[in-house]
């Protein structure tokens, strides 16, 4: 395997959890608009993004492949949380 091949398959595994970081801050503003963002919309991506591939290995090394539902569906609940944390979602 190439280092092509290897870079195109780290970028390929992680990409939903980018998109979802990507579109988790944007949506939040229109649901919580009462508040302020606690964080600029760029650390929330980072940190998004961050703990939605953290949740892409734990399903890799939970069921030992990639692409399995149960593993998208732990990144949609860690996201969510993260995404509910950044906002100080408690508070409401």
């Amino acid at each position: 395997m190439s280092l092509l091949d290897i870079l195109l398959h780290l970028l390929n595994f992680s990409a939903p959890a980018l998109v979802m970081a990507l579109l988790l801050p944007l949506t939040a503003r229109f649901f919580i608009k009462k508040q302020a963002p606690a964080l600029a919309w760029w650390a929330q991506v980072a940190i998004n993004f961050i703990v939605g591939v953290a949740a892409l290995l734990a399903g890799l090394w939970l069921w030992s492949r990639d692409g399995k539902m149960a593993a998208y569906a732990l990144l949609v609940l860690a996201l969510a949380t993260s995404q509910w944390l950044l906002s100080r979602g408690w508070r409401k």
